[in-house]
């Protein structure tokens, strides 16, 4: 690696997370990042003034930022940070950078990893649990460290080399970074708290720590765990850690959040529920395990989105 031939990777999504993985990337010797995100404000405080990351960590990193897809020189790598709801497009939109690339998902849920696969022929399965916040363009806050989990996306795996290679340059940046043979564990460890609660916080406008001590709606979440427990037996996932665990966590240190979910309600957006409590379901229904709840939380959060006025129409 030298300053001749960098290492160039393209981080598609500059929000919280996409921001963060730029960033911290970008502090390592011979990387050169690319950052893609629609938001032009953002784009252009990075582009001018670096990318700059408060909280946990303080810092400004070179991050070269573009909101066209199709000025992306070719990369070695991407990382797909966007919604869910976006992954097509903005795949699609780098095709032609990313055509010899490994690129890997950090995406919520489950099933994005199918979507890139439709466009890209290497593909990485990607867990973190790392949180943060754009506060301002071109700056993120860093709230919460964690760890971050990368293996082959079995129909269409990258090489085992460019998953070791890419989890070194992040764990290099700040980010410690996991290769693994296989990464659905973490993946659905991740999955199964995030579908147990998220959808109920933003049906119920409750923050993750009032869910999970109320004791009507605590009834729910270890029920939704439970079912999404018996989708992971009959698919042979095991998880990082016991579900249990993950909600007392949240309970004692992050009482108030709000997940993405409930944010997105708030703020009448598109959720993420058809690759959360969706994706359980349609995995479940691959590996013949019914889940009524998880379908449930399905029909009730469109039924939600379904609600709100129609912005496209000036009338409603």
């Amino acid at each position: 690696m030298s300053a001749e031939q960098p290492v160039r990777v393209a981080v598609l999504g500059c929000g919280a997370i996409g921001s963060l993985y730029a960033a911290h990337l970008a502090r390592v010797p011979g990387v050169e990042v690319w950052a893609v995100d629609p938001w032009a404000e953002h784009v252009e405080a990075i582009e001018r003034d670096g990318l700059r990351v408060s909280g946990n960590a303080d810092f400004v990193a070179a991050v070269r930022a573009v909101t066209d897809a199709e000025r992306l020189p070719p990369c070695e790598f991407g990382i797909v940070a966007t919604k869910s709801l976006h992954t097509r497009t903005a795949v699609r939109a780098a095709r032609a950078a990313l055509t010899d690339a490994a690129v890997v998902s950090v995406q919520n849920g489950i099933g994005n990893e199918e979507v890139v696969a439709q466009v890209l022929a290497r593909v990485m399965r990607g867990s973190i649990v790392t949180a943060g916040a754009v506060t301002a363009p071109g700056t993120v806050r860093y709230d919460a460290p964690g760890d971050s989990w990368f293996g082959p996306f079995e129909p269409s795996p990258a090489r085992e080399d460019e998953i070791a290679r890419l989890a070194e340059l992040l764990t290099a940046g700040g980010l410690r970074t996991h290769a693994l043979p296989d990464a659905r564990g973490p993946q659905w460890t991740k999955v199964v708290f995030n579908a147990a609660t998220s959808a109920l916080s933003a049906l119920t406008g409750l923050t993750v720590g009032q869910v999970c001590t109320d004791p009507g709606l605590r009834a729910q979440v270890d029920a939704l765990v439970a079912e999404a427990l018996r989708v992971c037996a009959a698919a042979g996932v095991q998880l990082l850690r016991d579900p249990a665990d993950s909600v007392q966590e949240a309970i004692e240190e992050a009482f108030w959040h709000k997940p993405s979910m409930l944010q997105d309600v708030l703020a009448q957006r598109p959720t993420e529920i058809d690759v959360l409590n969706g994706g359980i379901a349609e995995e479940g229904a691959r590996v013949g395990v019914d889940t009524p709840l998880h379908r449930a939380m399905v029909a009730l959060v469109h039924g939600l989105e379904s609600s709100w006025p129609d912005r496209s129409n000036p009338t409603a």
